[in-house]
């Protein structure tokens, strides 16, 4: 096997157990960032290309569904930790959960939606934002330390918490594309 297909093989599996960590954590209780919680020192910057990030570099990939409108590549200044949900926000990025779920990402930006057709390997589908996202055609949260090796969010965004250095993407996946954040 080749090293190409252990790393493509190792994502897939770390993207099921991420949703299988999401779907968990969509039963319990959500928690809300507090008033207390650390504010930015100033708002998102307007692109995180431009250099270093003194805070948390935050990236939106259609991936798949390459819809530009919904990308986007920002630096939130951050000197301490604080919920992925509150930095989006900082980012200006809009996340919409489903009916049922209302912390499991569903939309971002208004991407995919509700009258868009998503090609994948069994015919096409619409994203109603419902039920849980189907699990060929989803958002993925993704974290990498400032000298690491992106991985799968082990929490969703209304309870992860990043710090300092790191980078935070959302990016949506067809039927398994792309596996993995670019590098």
């Amino acid at each position: 096997m080749t090293l190409t297909k252990i790393r493509t093989a190792a994502a897939s599996t770390l993207a099921a157990a991420g949703l299988l960590f999401t779907l968990a954590a969509c039963s319990a209780p959500a928690t809300q960032p507090s008033a207390s919680a650390p504010a930015s020192t100033a708002a998102a910057s307007a692109s995180a290309d431009a250099g270093p990030c003194a805070g948390v570099k935050v990236i939106v990939d259609s991936g798949a569904l390459k819809q530009a409108a919904a990308d986007k590549s920002v630096c939130v200044p951050l000197d301490s930790p604080m919920a992925a949900s509150a930095v989006l926000e900082e980012a200006g990025v809009k996340t919409e959960g489903s009916t049922q779920y209302p912390d499991a990402v569903c939309r971002v930006n208004g991407v995919p939606a509700a009258d868009f057709d998503i090609t994948h390997k069994g015919g096409t589908y619409r994203e109603e934002c419902k039920d849980m996202s189907a699990a060929f055609a989803y958002w993925s949260l993704w974290v990498k330390p400032a000298s690491g090796e992106w991985a799968y969010a082990q929490e969703g965004v209304a309870t992860l918490k990043v710090n300092p250095g790191e980078s935070l993407e959302l990016l949506y996946t067809v039927d398994g594309e792309p596996a993995a954040p670019a590098a």
